[in-house]
């Protein structure tokens, strides 16, 4: 049966032509004017002077840019490593179904040095303003500011150093987990495009190799990364599974991408290969792992609430009797729950296109509002919400990372023509 997937054109090349390049230019502009927008408004409109519930100080509205900032590099980092994790799994797990459209997962990886660039700049440039724990007179018991609770945390963040002087610990593992995330990519990158010339089993057994290190690797440094850059923002609180929470909801955010990306390039006609059967099947990945997600939100919400116990419930309190962020507690769960298990409950929405490309666009906005409720409260109080600022750079960094993730999707041949697996994928029916 080996002639059914010579049928198709193996070779075949994405291109990123003007037309593709051209409304991505304009979303970048629209939130670019946005932003921009957004600034002035918050620059004249001012900060409430008594907003020291958060941190103790008057509220400046470059902290609102600053949270925003972090946002986003926390959101779009994670979708890029998920793309590369799911493309590990793939190989890890020896899947056939998905040999057509394991490139376009791993083109998510293409953004992740930039988001190391980012990521380490704007903690450089903004940490003091994001992070309460960065602030010396914690750490000083003859200070007024002194916090017990924070000192005891302290040498997670400045090992060797001393507490409240320069975080060393916390930025070596930044700049580890993106060092090895890069590596990782590139490497199993070079590996699936030297497929092609190859041909054999060899490299298919080295990806998979490759990719058990890679996932084990993932597994740590996702979950700490989980705890630094979110959960350090609470700093009193923490949640047991709230490395988990956080990869959950990256991990949505990246299925929904390679989704719609899959789609996207089904229609201008490429991945001839791909049918609706292997359309079902990321269909069914995204409306798992929906469910998955809202198992642990209610999961940390019920124990919490069950529990009542003051230390830990306040991360709800604050965010459930806010005016600013009360009702995006309940956008969340519609959007990123109820909207998605609805749609998608019958097995024909998740073979059409249509209704994938309304849900995976629905829930990358709506994971957008969750690392929101996570970041926004712990750093504003209530001087956050979503405004022009918010719209605009998420406008700008969603048609940035796309722009990346697209570029480098065009760099080589679509499908690994010699993957061992492609005809297995070519008869794949559900």
């Amino acid at each position: 049966m080996a002639h059914d997937v010579q049928n198709f054109n193996l070779d075949q090349k994405f291109e990123f032509t003007a037309a593709i390049k051209k409304p991505i230019m304009t979303v970048l502009v629209i939130g670019a004017i946005l932003l921009g927008i957004g600034i002035v408004m918050a620059m004249f409109g001012g900060g409430h002077e008594e907003a020291g519930e958060a941190s103790g100080h008057a509220f400046h509205w470059y902290e609102r840019l600053y949270a925003n900032i972090w946002i986003n590099n926390v959101y779009f980092a994670g979708i890029a490593i998920i793309g590369v994790f799911f493309f590990a799994i793939q190989y890890a797990a020896q899947a056939g179904w998905s040999a057509p459209i394991v490139r376009v997962m791993l083109s998510l990886g293409n953004w992740l040095p930039y988001a190391a660039v980012l990521m380490i700049a704007s903690f450089f440039l903004m940490g003091h303003d994001l992070f309460h724990w960065w602030h010396a007179e914690l750490f000083d018991p003859a200070s007024a500011e002194y916090d017990k609770i924070i000192d005891g945390k302290g040498a997670f963040f400045y090992w060797p150093m001393e507490k409240g002087t320069f975080p060393i610990f916390y930025i070596v593992r930044m700049v580890l987990f993106f060092g090895f995330w890069v590596f990782f990519f590139n490497k199993l990158k070079s590996l699936s495009y030297a497929e092609d010339t190859l041909g054999g089993t060899q490299s298919w057994y080295k990806i998979r190799s490759m990719s058990a290190f890679f996932i084990i690797f993932f597994a740590v440094s996702s979950s700490i990364a989980a705890w630094d850059w979110v959960m350090s923002i609470d700093t009193h609180w923490f949640s047991t599974l709230f490395g988990w929470y956080v990869f959950s909801s990256w991990f949505v955010a990246g299925l929904s991408a390679i989704t719609l990306i899959t789609i996207f390039l089904k229609g201008l006609g490429y991945l001839e290969m791909v049918n609706e059967n292997h359309v079902h099947d990321l269909g069914k990945f995204v409306f798992g792992f929906t469910i998955f997600w809202t198992y642990l939100w209610f999961s940390q919400f019920l124990l919490i609430y069950y529990a009542n116990i003051p230390e830990e419930s306040v991360y709800f309190l604050e965010r459930l009797e806010s005016d600013v962020y009360g009702p995006f507690i309940f956008v969340n769960i519609l959007v990123n729950f109820v909207l998605p298990f609805l749609v998608l409950m019958t097995r024909d929405s998740k073979r059409h296109g249509v209704f994938l490309k309304l849900v995976c666009s629905l829930i990358i906005a709506g994971h957008w509002i969750d690392f929101f409720l996570m970041v926004q409260p712990g750093t504003l109080g209530h001087n956050g919400g979503i405004g022009f600022m918010e719209i605009g750079m998420f406008l700008l960094y969603g048609s940035a990372v796309t722009w990346v993730v697209l570029g480098g999707l065009a760099k080589g041949n679509l499908i690994p023509k010699n993957h061992p697996m492609l005809e297995e994928s070519y008869h794949h029916h559900i």
